[in-house]
C-alpha cells in the first residue's frame, strides 16, 4: 500500500471518491495519505489493481471565455453613437438585444453549427422533393431577423440618414452569433434596395413588403443567384442561363447555377440572357437582365428547380449552398432587357457593406473573447493579462479593429445620405470609391485579426468544439464573396475611370478636411504620418498618369490598401479628436499611423510594377523541374 501512496504522491494528485484535484509541487506525502481512498479489501485483486483501477486525472479545469454583452464591452461602439446618434432609443434597444444575444442567440448560432444543413431529394414514395432541412435553429435566426428588425431598419428610416448606421451597428452585435444567417440578410437586403430603386410596384411589391417586414409570418429571405459554371465575377461572360418569353409577359428560366448561397430564401434575384423568337441571345453584359422569382409555390414545393447537391465548404457551414439545375422556373423580367448588370450594382453595394460589417463584427468578438480569456488564465506564474507582449498583441489587433470600424461606419453613413437624399456629389463620389476598398480591406483584415486571435487561447484556439476554429473558417469568405481581393482592386481602377478621376478627387478633399480639423497636439505626429502619406499618394498618382497602361494593374492592389490605410488613419485621428473621445482613442490613431500608410509608394520605389516583371512573374511561378 506504501507503493501506492508513493506512486500517488509522485504524480501529484489527490483522489477521493471519483473527483481529481491537483496538488502542488510541495504537498507532502501525508496529505495524499489522509484523502487517499483504500479499496475494499474484499474485492480480489484489490490491492495490486488500485494503481490503476481509478487513474486521477487532477482536478485542474481552464475556465473558458465568457461571452458577456457585445454593446457594452464594445466602447468604440458606444462612443461613436454617442458622437453620431445620441437616441437613448438606440442604445436601450443595442443593450438589450446585446443581453438577448448572449443569453440564447449565441447558442443558437452554435447548433446552426453543429447541425448543418442536408438535402432530401426523394420523399419516401421516390417523389422528388428537392427539401433543404435546416436545424430548428435556423429557423429561430429568421423569425429573430423580423423582430430585431435587422432589415427593416434600413427602409423605416426612422432615423433619417443615421438609420443605415443603426441598423448595421445592431447586425456588428448579431453577426458573430448569428450562425451565419447575416448571409441571407445581406441579400435580403440587397434585394430590397434593388426593388426599391426600380420602384415598389407588381410584381414585386408584396416581396417588398415581406423582404422588410418586422412580422416573423410574413418575413420572407432572398437569394442571389450570379454564379454559373463558367465564372463568378465575371457575369458578363459567365451567364449562360435563358431566358424564354411567355404569352402572358413571364418568363421560364432554363440554366445552371453553380453557387447559390442560403437556398432556402423564399425567392430570389437572379440574371439570365432574353431569347429571342429565332431562340437566339445576345452575348456579353449587354445581353444580361435581371429577374425575379419565388422559389416555391403554393405548396411549399420547388417549382422549375433541381437542387444538384449542397456544396462542401471550408466554412460557412451552418447555412446552405447549392448547385441548381433551373428547369423552366417561373420569373419576371424587373430590369429593362439588356440592364441586369447594371441593375445590380445596388445589390452590390449592399451586400458588399455587409461583408465588410461582418468581418469587423468577427475581429471585435475574437478581441472580446481574448481580453476575457487573458483574465482567467495564468501562464508562467501570472495572468496573460499581466504578460506586456501578450498585451502589446491585444493592442495591435484592438487598433486593427478600429480603423475597420470606423472605415465601415463611414461607408455606413454615406449610403444612409445617399438614400434619404442627403449626400453631396462628394459623398456620392466617396460612397462609391470606398465601399470597394472597404470590402476589399477589412475582408484581409478579419482573416489576419482572427487567426491572431485563436493564438491567444493556444492549443484550445485550435479545437473545434471549443468554437473558436469555426471563427476562422468563416472569415475566409469574406475576402472571396462579393468579388475577391484582386477583383475589387481592378473594380476600384473601373471607378476612378469611369469618373474621370472624381473619385479620387473627392477622396482627397475629404481625407484633408478630418486632418484639418484635428487641432490636439498629441495627435500631431499621427497627422503629420497621414498628411505625409496623402501627399505621396497624389504624387503617385501624378506620375502614374504617364505610364504604360499595365503599371495601374500591377499597382491596383497595394493602391487600394494605401486608399484604406490613409483613410482609416484620417477617420481614427478625426474621432479621437472629438471631445467625448478618450485617451485610448488617440493612443490607437498613434499606433495605426506607425505602419506604412501608403504602400503602393513604397513598392513603386523599389520597382515593383516595372513592366518587365509580369513575364519573370510567370516564369517563376511556372518554373519547372530541369531533371530528367
Amino acid at each position: 500500500m506504501m507503493a501506492v501512496n508513493r506512486q500517488v504522491a509522485r504524480h501529484s494528485y489527490r483522489v477521493c471518491t471519483g473527483l481529481y484535484r491537483p496538488l502542488s509541487r510541495s504537498s507532502s506525502v501525508s496529505m495524499v495519505q489522509k484523502v487517499l481512498v483504500r479499496p475494499p479489501q474484499d474485492v480480489p485483486g484489490a490491492e495490486e489493481q488500485a494503481e490503476f483501477s481509478r487513474a486521477g486525472i487532477g482536478g485542474f479545469f481552464q475556465e473558458r471565455p465568457m461571452l458577456k454583452n457585445p454593446f457594452l464591452e464594445d466602447a468604440l461602439l458606444q462612443g461613436y453613437l454617442r458622437r453620431h446618434l445620441p437616441s437613448e432609443a438606440v442604445y436601450s434597444d443595442l443593450h438589450v438585444f446585446g443581453e438577448r444575444l448572449v443569453r440564447e442567440v449565441d447558442g443558437w448560432g452554435r447548433e446552426c453549427e453543429v447541425t448543418p444543413p442536408r438535402l432530401v431529394t426523394y420523399d419516401p414514395w421516390g417523389c422528388r422533393v428537392d427539401r433543404i432541412v435546416t436545424s430548428p435553429a435556423w429557423q429561430r435566426m429568421k423569425d429573430l431577423s423580423a423582430q430585431e428588425g435587422l432589415v427593416a431598419i434600413g427602409y423605416e428610416r426612422s432615423y433619417g440618414e443615421w438609420s443605415r448606421v443603426y441598423q448595421m451597428c445592431k447586425l456588428y452585435l448579431y453577426s458573430p452569433s448569428s450562425g451565419l444567417y447575416t448571409c441571407p440578410l445581406a441579400m435580403t437586403d440587397g434585394a430590397a434596395k434593388v426593388i426599391q430603386s426600380l420602384g415598389v410596384s407588381w410584381p414585386v411589391a408584396d416581396a417588398f413588403s415581406r423582404l422588410t417586414s418586422r412580422n416573423p409570418e410574413h418575413f420572407w429571405t432572398s437569394g442571389q443567384w450570379m454564379t454559373e459554371r463558367r465564372g463568378g465575377s465575371d457575369v458578363g461572360n459567365g451567364t449562360e442561363t435563358i431566358a424564354l418569353p411567355q404569352s402572358d409577359g413571364t418568363y421560364r428560366l432554363s440554366g445552371f447555377k453553380w453557387f447559390t448561397s442560403a437556398t432556402d430564401a423564399d425567392m430570389t434575384l437572379t440574371l439570365a440572357r432574353v431569347t429571342d423568337v429565332d431562340g437566339q441571345t445576345t452575348s456579353g453584359s449587354r445581353g444580361l437582365s435581371m429577374f425575379y422569382a419565388a422559389v416555391r409555390d403554393e405548396q411549399g414545393m420547388v417549382q422549375g428547380i433541381e437542387v444538384q447537391r449542397l456544396k462542401d465548404k471550408l466554412g460557412t457551414r451552418q447555412m446552405p449552398t447549392a448547385e441548381l439545375l433551373l428547369d423552366g422556373l417561373p420569373a419576371h423580367r424587373l430590369s429593362e432587357e439588356g440592364r441586369g448588370v447594371a441593375c445590380i450594382a445596388n445589390m452590390l453595394t449592399v451586400s458588399r457593406i455587409h461583408n465588410s460589417v461582418s468581418a469587423v463584427a468577427g475581429m471585435r468578438r475574437v478581441l472580446q473573447l481574448a481580453r476575457d480569456y487573458a483574465t482567467r488564465r495564468s501562464a508562467f506564474g501570472k495572468l496573460l493579462r499581466d504578460h506586456p507582449l501578450h498585451m502589446q498583441t491585444l493592442a495591435r489587433m484592438e487598433v486593427e479593429t478600429r480603423g475597420a470600424f470606423l472605415l465601415v461606419m463611414e461607408v455606413c453613413r454615406l449610403i444612409g445620405r445617399e438614400e434619404t437624399g442627403h449626400a453631396s456629389q462628394l459623398e456620392t463620389h466617396l460612397l462609391r470609391l470606398l465601399t470597394p476598398v472597404a470590402k476589399l480591406y477589412t475582408g484581409k483584415q478579419a482573416i489576419a485579426v482572427i487567426s491572431e486571435g485563436l493564438e491567444s487561447f493556444g492549443g484550445q484556439g485550435y479545437i473545434e468544439d471549443t468554437g473558436l476554429p469555426a471563427m476562422l473558417r468563416d472569415a475566409q469568405v469574406l475576402s472571396i464573396w462579393e468579388g475577391t481581393t484582386n477583383v475589387l482592386s481592378l473594380d476600384v481602377l473601373r471607378c476612378v475611370s469611369r469618373s474621370s478621376g472624381l473619385v479620387l478627387q473627392a477622396y482627397f478633399t475629404h481625407t484633408q478636411s478630418l486632418l484639418a480639423a484635428a487641432s490636439l497636439p498629441s495627435l500631431s505626429v499621427a497627422v503629420r504620418s497621414v498628411d505625409s502619406a496623402l501627399s505621396g499618394l497624389r504624387e503617385f498618382l501624378q506620375a502614374a498618369a504617364l505610364k504604360p497602361p499595365g503599371f495601374m494593374e500591377l499597382a491596383a492592389r497595394d493602391l487600394a490598401y494605401s486608399l484604406a490605410r490613409i483613410y482609416m488613419g484620417a477617420l481614427l485621428i478625426d474621432h479621437a479628436s472629438w471631445e467625448g473621445a478618450s485617451q485610448s482613442d488617440a493612443y490607437a490613431a498613434l499606433r495605426w499611423c506607425e505602419q506604412d500608410l501608403c504602400p503602393v509608394v513604397s513598392k513603386a520605389a523599389i520597382g515593383c510594377y516595372n513592366m518587365k516583371t509580369p513575364p519573370l512573374d510567370a516564369e517563376l511561378v511556372y518554373e519547372e523541374s530541369t531533371r530528367d
